[in-house]
């Protein structure tokens, strides 16, 4: 299986060199399209006024014999270049190790998330996969994510040559005899409270620092409760944002007979 890896941390962040170097010692034949810098949180975006440019690195980690490129895009632009400029012929997409989790209404920012769904639109069968980090953590368990998607596609092979699922993948933070086992979850709610710090610079001018405290809601069945609870979470995610139920309230109130 030829895998396509990115993400949104920056082609030499520990996360993709540990999933990329996993992905090759197992037999797979992963290469790497990846960002020059960070771009967390940059969602979906695709570049479309500037060209892009792609070029391959050699070192930083990686095993020998894997080929690596970096793009100064997006991660969405990642997924693009290395699908269709690049003519490898890859079978799937990867997006992580991400740092830090992407959890609940995280997948609306998330460039690791919209990497994968890139990849989905243009019909590769994508993951999302993330680690539940933060930087005062003493270690980062990129291995244990690392190994948890190299067993889910082993075992799932024809899922993922024949349906083509879109799944976003949550770690916890735990070496991997202290991972309590998968759960097959939905998304969750996780927000962000205080999101604009107010802050002045040494001229006095003030300007605006965008972040916010996340907070989880705890719902069963979730992504967030998952984690949580020691769990690696697996969610099945798609792409029609259609709501339903809405369409035949809208008709039933007379939208399609409005005159004007």
């Amino acid at each position: 299986m030829k895998i396509l890896v990115t993400n949104d941390d920056g082609v030499f962040a520990p996360g993709i060199v540990t999933l990329a170097s996993c992905l090759f010692e197992n037999g797979f034949e992963p290469f790497v399209v990846a960002p020059d810098r960070e771009r967390s949180s940059v969602g979906h975006a695709i570049t479309l006024t500037r060209p892009l440019r792609l070029w391959k690195i050699t070192g930083g980690q990686y095993p020998e014999g894997l080929v690596a490129h970096v793009c100064d895009g997006t991660p969405s632009d990642c997924v693009v270049l290395g699908l269709e400029a690049e003519e490898t012929g890859a079978d799937m997409v990867i997006s992580g190790i991400n740092r830090g989790p992407n959890l609940g209404d995280d997948l609306t920012y998330s460039g690791t998330v919209s990497a994968a769904v890139e990849g989905h639109f243009l019909g590769k069968a994508a993951i999302a996969v993330s680690l539940d980090c933060s930087p005062e953590d003493e270690m980062h368990h990129y291995k244990t994510a690392a190994e948890a998607v190299v067993a889910i596609i082993r075992k799932f092979p024809l899922l993922f040559w024949q349906n083509k699922p879109l799944l976003n993948i949550n770690v916890p933070n735990l070496p991997r005899h202290e991972i309590r086992g998968i759960k097959v979850t939905k998304k969750g709610f996780r927000y962000y409270s205080e999101k604009v710090t107010r802050l002045l610079d040494p001229k006095g001018n003030e300007f605006f620092w965008v972040s916010g405290n996340p907070e989880n809601r705890l719902d069963e069945g979730s992504d967030v409760t998952a984690v949580s609870e020691g769990f690696i979470s697996v969610t099945p995610i798609h792409l029609d944002l259609t709501d339903y139920p809405a369409i035949d309230t809208l008709r039933r109130e007379g939208f399609e007979k409005l005159k004007f």
